[in-house]
Parts: C-alpha cells; structure tokens; sequence
C-alpha cells in the first residue's frame, strides 16, 4: 500500500510553481478540521487529533513515536480506516490510506469538525 502513495505522489503534475521544489505535489487538497480520534497500533491505542485531511490522507497530532511504514487504523467515530504511518516529526504525524476517501466523506467529515468548533465556541 505505501507503493500506491508514493506512485500518486511522483506522478502529479507540476503546479503553477513551476519548478518549486517545495511546491505542493498533493493529488487531493487538503481541508483543516480539528476532530478527535484515535489511533490503532502495535495492539496500541492512542489519541490523536486529525489537523487535517485528504482523500488519500491525514495529518494528525500524536503524542506517540511510530515509525515510517508502521500500518495503524484511524477511527474517527464515523470513520474507520486503515492507513500507514508516512512521517513524524515532533509531535505531528503524516498517514497515508490504504483506499482513498470518498469526496463526500472529507467533506462530512470537515462539516462535523465545523460543528464542533461553533458548538465550543458558544459553550463559552
């Protein structure tokens, strides 16, 4: 599975930065949300916050050091999907999925994220 990120990663199309070399390469945009989570490995569960998601993947907050090409399961309440660790660094997380998302579902997802935030924001 992690073949098939690194074949969407290495076939997208240059961007309008031309030849950046940081450019964004994505194949699916990203949306911010801010949705607690957990995440399955090892036998392990942790909690994770996802910062933001894609079709093919998520950045996550995550407390716990796991290694590239680790496989771990995302649950999200509504979402269940197995994925494998791509990078860490301080504390944030890098996945990617094993089968993409429906586009529905990133926004559902995103929709529910914005939910919470103005149900937090009105708690105050």
């Amino acid at each position: 599975m992690v073949r098939r990120c690194q074949k969407i990663m290495a076939s997208t199309a240059p961007t309008s930065q031309g030849s950046d070399p940081y450019a964004d390469r994505r194949a699916s945009p990203r949306v911010s949300v801010a949705l607690p989570a957990f995440l399955q490995a090892n036998g392990e569960r942790h909690f994770v916050q996802i910062l933001d998601l894609s079709a093919g993947g998520a950045k996550l907050n995550c407390a716990t050091g796991l290694p590239s090409g680790t496989a771990v399961m995302l649950d999200c309440g509504t979402l269940g999907r197995s994925a494998v660790v791509r990078w860490q660094s301080e504390g944030i997380m890098g996945i990617c999925f094993d089968s993409e998302l429906d586009p529905r579902d990133v926004s559902a997802l995103a929709a529910r994220s914005s939910a919470l935030a103005s149900r937090m924001n009105t708690a105050k």
